[in-house]
């Protein structure tokens, strides 16, 4: 679900730096016994495990054992015992919810609680700071049938939960406070099936190891463009990906889901079985059915690809405007060429530039649609022949940044591109005079959009997004900005829906607005939905309320674009 550029390019400036999600630790055994008015947590280690529990407990500081755990299983006092003889004590609660009933669904080895270094690790490895939310806990399945348990016990507690991938958005639509996050990182097995010439996806995995574990049977996937991008959030929104001129988009990948309905049932949902009708609403309609646990996906031939990235100095930045037009005029006739641009500043010191990553998916180097770039005097390059895992360390993103950002899409038209530069610019200097030591970073960027892309997701069976309504080829505009702190993130966001509105009003000014909003880099306030047009909404409602006929993924599941939002 994101712009590969949007952090850093960490090749092109060694003053940034990136980071990658962190892995999961594996956890011990919990289980519950009550009696009474008392309730027995055990914790399972087997005897092999004695030594290295030794290490744990002289590495870490004995109050790491006492843990505030108020309000868990109706009692305020819990004890551990395992059968190798330690027993711990666990006092105290957790605060907002009661995990009660996540145990008695048999999901005790499943729950990680807010005094575990591993929920502390799972929140870290959000990308954005907006969405490092504090769940009550974090319910981290191991497959689709603990899934299905989870959303039982949930629903039959009425109690709010969220659900994550892989923790790339830019907003908190994959954690919540307060309730329970569905954290899918367990979720995370890649399986290749060469006869069908499909790759099975568990909804966990991210980008990068997908493309490293193909790589052996030299095979890809359409997915994100930066390696540690989930894609669940990615998929379910539509996805441009570095396939899209060939294949159309992400959505259209999708062979096969493996879906956890509202009522705990679980369904495979592909175009010609008995839930064909949801199989379309799930190519762009969000998470409004259910919980996606696997994706079957075709997968493409690819050994060897041309790419990299490329820096340029911001005098080029008008003629760098003509130059992406030029190139989206003719991507029709080169479906494997790539091209993003983005004008923004990337470091603390004062100097925007414009960067850009180049890619040909069939290995082709500096293909002719691009001839008009290689004029411009580099400060910096990185294209090379590579891999495709080699070829996403070039958009690798920095994290932990608060973020404000939003998106459009409006013609093909340089003037708009220009307008968009002269509005950030304003921005930059506003926000350099007014952040202490420059550390921030701005995004302006352009990614095509032409008619080809809209023909080949038709040529794929279609999907519910509504390019269809376009006449003429466009670009997706993605503006962020990037501070450190929440008080920074609010001062900018006022002046960060000012250059939005610029840019959409000068745009409609000059007719040069289309419908599309993107849900992958769009603001919670901006109509996603409301973009596919009126008969893909009405369908969508329809997959809603047959699907769930309860809503329960319009109000016990509250984050995302939500089509219940969507008034007649």
């Amino acid at each position: 679900m994101f712009t590969p550029l949007r952090g850093t390019l960490c090749h092109l400036s060694t003053v940034l730096s990136s980071g990658t999600e962190s892995g999961v630790s594996p956890k011990p055994r919990w289980s519950c016994q009550r009696s009474g008015a008392t309730s027995i947590l055990k914790l399972y280690f087997p005897p092999t495990a004695i030594p290295p529990l030794l290490f744990f407990f002289f590495s870490f500081p004995i109050f790491m054992l006492f843990i505030s755990l108020d309000n868990i299983l109706d009692s305020s006092s819990l004890r551990t015992s395992s059968n190798s003889g330690i027993d711990i004590a666990i006092v105290g609660g957790m605060g907002s919810t009661d995990i009660d009933f996540l145990v008695q669904a048999g999901l005790q080895d499943s729950i990680i609680l807010p005094s575990a270094p591993e929920y502390t690790t799972r929140i870290d490895s959000y990308f954005n700071n907006c969405a490092k939310l504090k769940p009550a806990c974090i319910l981290m399945p191991r497959d689709t049938v603990e899934v299905a348990r989870g959303v039982k016990a949930l629903v039959k507690a009425g109690q709010k939960f969220a659900v994550r991938s892989g923790g790339s958005n830019f907003w908190p639509s994959n954690n919540i406070d307060g309730g329970v996050t569905v954290d899918l990182g367990r979720i995370n097995t890649i399986e290749y099936d060469p006869q069908a010439e499909t790759a099975r996806l568990g909804a966990g995995v991210i980008a990068g190891q997908i493309y490293e574990e193909l790589t052996k049977y030299e095979r890809a996937v359409g997915v994100a463009r930066e390696s540690s991008v989930g894609i669940a959030g990615l998929i379910l929104t539509g996805g441009i990906t570095l396939f899209t001129g060939r294949y159309g988009f992400a959505c259209d990948q999708v062979v096969s889901y493996e879906v956890v309905l509202a009522d705990g049932r679980i369904v495979t949902v592909d175009a010609a079985g008995a839930h064909a009708d949801l199989y379309r609403a799930l190519k762009g309609g969000g998470n409004n059915f259910g919980i996606v646990t696997y994706f079957t996906m075709r997968t493409f031939k690819c050994k060897e690809v041309w790419g990299g990235g490329s820096i340029l100095a911001q005098e080029h930045f008008p003629a760098v405007a003509e130059c992406i037009v030029d190139y989206i005029n003719k991507a029709s006739g080169d479906p494997d060429t790539n091209l993003i641009c983005m004008y923004g500043k990337l470091t603390p010191q004062p100097v925007t530039v414009v960067a850009s990553l180049y890619a040909n998916m069939a290995g082709v180097e500096k293909p002719p649609i691009l001839d008009r770039f290689w004029a411009f005097p580099e400060m910096f390059k990185s294209y090379q022949k590579t891999s495709l895992v080699g070829l996403l360390e070039t958009t690798k993103q920095e994290r932990n940044y608060h973020c404000n950002w939003f998106t459009l899409c409006f013609k093909n038209n340089a003037s708009i591109i220009l307008k968009a530069g002269e509005l950030h610019d304003a921005l930059v200097q506003e926000l350099q005079d007014h952040v202490e030591g420059g550390d921030f970073k701005t995004q302006c960027v352009f990614q095509a959009l032409p008619l080809s892309f809209i023909q080949r997701s038709s040529e794929a069976g279609g999907n519910v997004l509504g390019l269809e309504q376009h006449d003429s080829d466009g670009i997706i505009w993605a503006f962020h900005v990037m501070v450190r702190t929440p008080e920074l993130e609010a001062w900018a966001f006022p002046r960060s829906v000012q250059v939005y509105e610029g840019v959409r009003d000068y745009a409609a000014s000059i007719d040069g607005l289309l419908s599309w909003v993107t849900g992958s880099y769009a603001h919670p306030t901006q109509g996603v939905f409301q973009s596919y047009g009126k008969n893909n909404v009405k369908y969508l409602k329809q997959m809603a309320a047959k699907y769930d006929a309860d809503g329960i993924f319009q109000h016990l599941c509250p984050s995302g674009f939500k089509i219940s939002a969507i008034k007649e």
